[in-house]
């Protein structure tokens, strides 16, 4: 009778470690599967907002100071390097996670609520951006001279502040609805896949 409990056991447990097995190489494979997914999304961003601030260089190599002197152009810089810095946090989280191959699966299960965290963060911040860029758009003008940003102000501010009002319920939803496509999705897929772990 102890002999049959023990084989039972023997092979339950076999069966947990090919399952557990499986689920890692789910989990880890370096071309498709959740990690991958969130390592090239993260990538992506990075190449993107790096390449932003250049490409405005470029547009303007006519007059090279006036990028440089604009308090516009510098926000934006700083809006994209903590874009950079965050894409890069989260990368790393994700790139620890698909070459560690004795990973629990409390260890796991830290870093997907780490980076399910990181993905709330990223909500309230591009909230937080949005209004700071509409700030800096009504403030700018009592500062330094653009002409599109004089042609804005020239509109009255019922127009102006239903506009701003109009881009902030858009991106409520719409940002929201695109975050979790690009990298909620793959949490939440994570999260499946560890539960399903012994």
């Amino acid at each position: 009778m102890e002999l049959d409990d023990l084989k039972q056991t023997w092979k339950q447990s076999e069966t947990n470690n090919n399952l557990n097995t499986n689920i890692m190489n789910m989990i880890q494979h370096k071309s498709y599967g959740p990690l991958a997914a969130l390592k090239k999304e993260f990538r992506k961003q990075i190449i993107v907002m790096s390449l932003l601030p250049v490409l405005l260089i470029f547009t303007n190599l006519d007059d090279i100071s006036k990028p440089l002197t604009s308090i516009l152009f510098w926000a934006y810089v700083l809006l994209c390097v903590g874009v950079i810095v965050f894409a890069s946090f989260n990368y790393r989280i994700v790139n620890q996670m698909s070459v560690m191959d004795g990973m629990v699966k409390s260890n796991l299960e830290k870093q997907v609520n780490v980076l399910q965290k990181r993905i709330q963060w990223k909500i309230t911040g591009l909230r937080i951006a949005m209004l700071f860029l509409i700030v800096l758009t009504e403030i700018v003008p009592y500062i330094q001279h653009y002409r599109m940003l004089d042609k804005w102000h020239s509109l009255s501010p019922a127009i102006r502040f239903s506009a701003y009002a109009a881009l902030l319920l858009f991106q409520y939803f719409v940002g929201r609805q695109v975050i979790y496509r690009k990298f909620g999705s793959h949490v939440n897929y994570l999260k499946e896949l560890i539960r399903e772990m012994e």
